[in-house]
């Protein structure tokens, strides 16, 4: 109830902000994220670690995701001035904490894992969160960007959203983040898991080392060539799309329909 309220207050004074052109509390909202995001691990903790072992159906993960999404906002808030863009996180946490708390789903606890494979899920899911916000980060780059082409009238992302340069440096971090984390997530993940077939991961791995490539691709491109704008935000998308379907679509194809 607390994390909530919480999510809620913030995200009405983040939106009062927006459509009011008034500044942002910083103090006010990463104090009230800071509340919530204790508040949401306390509720959250009990569901995944279980008597029986670790739970980490699809509700949880998403719980879980949430989470960590909020989380590296308000690291990214710190130094970057994307403040605005809490509107958008913020309801993501309260989906997040709603199906958590409330969903229902069939799912095999884990038990007897050893430490490597505890970090390689962890890091997994804390690699598929900063890569999920580099994407809509890509969205919302490419809304920017066919306004700015354009040269439209109204110009709603461009006005409302931190300058198209900050947006960019914010998406580069987000993806070297997400990368360091996703490279050894894997890594962990092909020392301690030996039978990918019999533990149904052997397309959730195929997909992750796609999107691992695309992602090197996308950042050493843009080291070395300077890439950016509409390629970078299409590459972004795509690669996080191939992510996704080895990711959530496998747990949902089999906790929900098999």
């Amino acid at each position: 109830m607390i994390a909530m309220i919480a999510y809620l207050l913030v995200s009405v004074h983040l939106f009062w902000a927006l459509v009011r052109l008034r500044p942002v509390a910083k103090g006010f909202t990463l104090g009230g994220l800071g509340v919530a995001l204790i508040a949401h691990s306390i509720v959250l903790y009990p569901s995944i670690v279980t008597l029986y072992g670790l739970n980490f159906n699809l509700f949880n993960t998403t719980s879980l995701i949430s989470l960590f999404f909020l989380f590296f906002y308000v690291l990214f808030s710190l130094y970057r001035p994307i403040l605005s863009l809490g509107v958008f996180a913020t309801p993501t946490a309260i989906i997040g904490l709603s199906l958590g708390y409330f969903g229902v789903a069939p799912y095999q606890p884990l038990v007897d894992t050893s430490l490597g494979m505890d970090v390689h899920i962890v890091l997994s899911i804390a690699a598929y969160c900063v890569l999920l916000m580099a994407a809509v980060q890509a969205i919302f780059m490419r809304f920017q960007i066919r306004e700015l082409k354009h040269q439209t009238g109204h110009r709603f992302w461009v006005n409302k959203l931190p300058p198209l340069q900050s947006m960019e440096s914010l998406l580069f971090d987000m993806l070297l983040l997400g990368f360091v984390l996703l490279t050894v997530a894997l890594s962990f993940g092909l020392v301690y898991v030996h039978d990918l077939l019999s533990q149904h991961i052997a397309h959730k791995t195929v997909f992750s080392i796609l999107s691992w490539l695309l992602f090197g691709g996308l950042l050493i491109g843009h080291w070395r060539s300077g890439w950016g704008g509409r390629r970078a935000a299409n590459m972004a998308i795509f690669a996080f799309l191939l992510l996704a379907v080895g990711f959530i679509g496998s747990k949902f194809v089999l906790e929900m329909l098999l």
